[in-house]
């Protein structure tokens, strides 16, 4: 249980699993404090006790508003020390496990039941706080880009990070996942900062390395630059192409990713295909004997992070979202989003006499046919089926281009005519018609969900409507990825299918998870919303890539976001389905502390079943991959994931 730290308070109670607050209440709180040690007598207490019976309501609303800044400022102490100190603290740690950490690393013992004495060689074994390794100069522009630290000195980045550094994150997956930070990257633009740091990085790096020597294969895939092929289905510089190709292979890379683009295939009139720069990239793989991963991209490229090309939807079909714009997802405000088609028209005839489903069937059979050859010879080994926004099974319910930012809860997208009528009809089998509506006060896409009626404790969620419409919504999510699997399960019989889903994590500790239900993932505290995804997956005997994305969540304590625990929640509802779980990270990565991160997500070291990831995907080949020094790191990553004897010296 969770200790707590100068008493209780009702904002303890409502924010069950927040980070401690190691500070001590004022009086005005009106709870007991290590003053009150101090109070005189009976007389004291029961006025005290009156003021508590008698503070105003907006005394109240004061206190838990303090509160909460009192523990976001706690969360974040606790999240530097991990982050920046190497302290292990527990995630719901309190001020004597911070006390005890320090004690600890001033040389003394501390015993289980708190006393502290100085250990005998206390003196001796004490370390300078200030002996560093001789850097080399750092301009303020790195300092920016490139933060750093050690174990006794820290220097902070300023407010102002910028992308580059953003793009230095990568995301791993599996049980315990955390994230590579940007601090553990020795790169800034495509260098190394220091020959200081990055021993020191070196040194912590080989002090926890875990020795994966004869473990089990996992396979790695390489995803290939979003701009390989232009919008005219032309191969771009197929001759460096095939050199970095032919270095990837000489370090047993198992072969690279590429998307296939909806919108550059069938881009000018409908069922009229272009497979010539698809075709052309496929042979140089072949030549290299590397497989190759391919994803089925329904959608448009060029509205999220990492987007470094636009590739719109397919001309024809912007063409009919013109006069017809319910063919796209709608907000309540009437906002269209044009990244993907929206799940009410998968059987509406309504993009020149087919319905949405109809359409991704004969992409992905002309696919099948045109390039037959290539799945004969076994150079295909895995097709990915986009199933939304970004080629993950969710509602685009956070899309930036409508102002969402981090963390906000996103809103619901069904108001387009063609899911508000699929939502009427599930009111009148319901025998209810009043339920045919959506949630009118369920916020904005910037809200949290304690600002809402429909999400807070005790909201809408949990009551008859709420149930009703959420059950309805999740059940579009899964109807739509039933269809379409189904159909690219007869177009690729023999040939292994994927689904990829995106972890929602943020707001996960709330008791409405109100981003995953907005998400279309019915998955409140008190219902596990994925097993039916789980079902769905094994009965089209399709493999789930799924990597939960923590970027952000350390800088947002008050998100009560919980990544570990979707993660668990997730892979356990696959593993139990008897599906195989494939990753991939979010951002790049080139050092070593990130990628000894990902293999232990890879190969989770206490799995008593011995589960582990059947493949993983490096996002992506460039050229900061392919300097020298990240490419050797990047080499030692891959003989550790495939089980290879290395030299540890390296």
């Amino acid at each position: 249980m969770e200790e707590k730290v100068g008493g209780s308070s009702e904002e303890d109670e409502e924010e069950e699993g927040m980070y401690i607050d190691m500070g001590i209440k004022e009086e005005e709180d009106g709870e007991n404090s290590h003053d009150g040690i101090l109070m005189e007598g009976h007389q004291t207490q029961t006025q005290t006790q009156q003021g508590k019976r008698c503070r105003p309501k907006e005394e109240k609303e004061r206190t838990k508003l303090r509160e909460r800044h009192r523990r976001a400022i706690t969360a974040r102490i606790l999240a530097g020390l991990r982050r920046h100190g190497n302290y292990n603290l527990r995630i719901r740690a309190d001020i004597n496990d911070v006390i005890g950490a320090l004690a600890r690393e001033a040389g003394w013992t501390v015993f289980p039941d708190g006393t502290t004495i100085p250990s005998q060689s206390t003196v001796q074994t004490r370390r300078p706080i200030t002996q560093i390794p001789p850097l080399q100069t750092v301009s303020p522009c790195d300092m920016r880009s490139q933060p750093y630290h050690m174990k006794e000195v820290y220097v902070p980045p300023t407010s102002s990070l910028n992308m580059s550094s953003e793009c230095c994150r990568k995301k791993g997956m599996g049980s315990g996942e955390r994230v590579g930070s940007v601090e553990n990257s020795p790169l800034v633009e495509g260098r190394l900062v220091g020959n200081g740091v990055k021993q020191l990085n070196d040194m912590s790096s080989k002090e926890q390395e875990r020795d994966f020597t004869g473990t089990s294969y996992v396979p790695v895939f390489v995803m290939l630059p979003l701009g390989i092929i232009n919008l005219k289905c032309e191969l771009i510089n197929p001759d460096a192409l095939l050199k970095n190709l032919r270095l990837l292979k000489s370090i047993n890379i198992d072969g690279v990713m590429v998307g296939c683009w909806w919108g550059i295939v069938e881009a000018h009139a409908p069922q009229n295909y272009n497979w010539n720069g698809y075709y052309q990239l496929f042979q140089i793989a072949r030549d290299v004997k590397l497989k190759i991963k391919v994803a089925m991209s329904f959608h448009e490229c060029g509205g999220n992070v990492g987007d470094d090309v636009c590739i719109p939807l397919p001309r024809w079909v912007e063409e009919i979202g013109r006069s017809n714009p319910d063919i796209y997802f709608t907000d309540r405000e009437g906002r269209r989003n044009t990244e993907c088609l929206t799940w009410g028209i998968d059987k509406e005839r309504v993009l020149r006499g087919r319905t949405a489903v109809e359409v991704y069937y004969d992409f992905m059979r002309s696919f099948r046919v045109e390039l037959d050859g290539f799945f004969e010879d076994g150079v295909i080994s895995d097709i990915e089926i986009g199933l939304g926004p970004c080629g993950e099974l969710r509602y685009p319910s956070c899309p930036t281009k409508n102002g969402w930012r981090y963390p906000g809860i996103g809103e619901f997208q069904c108001y387009d005519q063609y899911l508000l009528k699929s939502l009427r009809k599930a009111a009148r089998d319901r025998g209810h018609s009043w339920l045919a509506k959506g949630p009118d006060n369920a916020g904005t896409y910037n809200s949290h969900p304690h600002e809402t009626g429909f999400f807070c404790d005790g909201g809408e969620y949990e009551r008859y409507y709420g149930r009703f419409f959420l059950k309805w919504y999740s059940q579009v999510l899964l109807d739509h990825a039933d269809r379409v699997l189904y159909m690219a399960k007869l177009v690729f019989e023999g040939t292994c299918i994927a689904a990829k889903l995106s972890g929602i994590h943020w707001w996960y500790k709330t008791a409405s998870h109100a981003a995953e239900l907005i998400a279309g993932f019915y998955n409140p505290s008190i219902r596990d919303g994925y097993s039916s995804v789980a079902a769905i997956l094994r009965a089209h005997k399709t493999t789930l890539n799924f990597a939960c994305t923590i970027d952000q969540h350390e800088n947002f304590p008050e998100a009560m976001s919980d990544p570990e625990g979707l993660v668990w929640q997730v892979l356990n509802a696959a593993w139990d389905a008897s599906i195989a779980v494939s990753s991939e990270n979010t951002f790049p990565c080139y050092d070593r502390n990130g990628y000894n991160k990902i293999l232990e997500n890879a190969k989770p070291y206490d799995n008593p079943d011995g589960r582990h990831l059947a493949a993983f995907t490096y996002l992506r080949l460039s050229p900061v991959l392919m300097n020298r020094e990240n490419f050797l790191e990047f080499e030692r990553f891959v003989k550790k994931i495939h089980g290879v004897v290395i030299d540890n010296q390296v």
